[in-house]
């Protein structure tokens, strides 16, 4: 018997919306990763693009737990010597409020080809709106 596997054209994509109000930084990004994966579907293959977008909105008033405000350092290399910069979590919420989700959700796909490509299905705003209505996503709880 044959193992069947999905084509790209028998996948069948989805859009999910996903509201970081109140919600804890952690949790918000395994299930994100989760969705944008593939895990949620039965049809779900490791080395397949099988998931599906992600919508995160409110980024800004996502929820770090503990003393991590103060704590948690986000750090980002220039390539050269001495080209190391470092900010505190609670000033990256200041002035670019998506990235810890984002960096928080890259850091939960597989490091290759194959994550990049997953990691070019989310989309995430500060804010409560966003442009992809058309798209009909579906609200999901964080």
């Amino acid at each position: 018997m044959k193992t069947q596997f999905p084509s790209k054209l028998e996948i069948e994509r989805e859009w999910f919306v996903l509201d970081a109000e109140d919600a804890v930084l952690g949790r918000l990004a395994s299930k994100a990763a989760m969705i944008l994966i593939g895990k949620h579907k039965p049809r779900y293959t490791p080395f397949l693009d099988a998931g599906d977008h992600v919508i995160v909105i409110n980024a800004e008033k996502v929820r770090l737990t503990g003393a991590k405000e103060e704590q948690k350092f986000y750090r980002s290399h220039s390539g050269y010597p001495g080209g190391l910069k470092e900010s505190q979590a609670r000033k990256v919420r200041v002035e670019r409020p998506t990235r810890m989700v984002e960096e928080a959700i890259r850091g939960m796909l597989p490091k290759t080809k194959l994550g990049k490509q997953l990691f070019r299905k989310l989309k995430v705003y500060a804010g409560g709106k966003h442009p992809h209505e058309a798209q009909k996503p579906v609200p999901m709880n964080a």
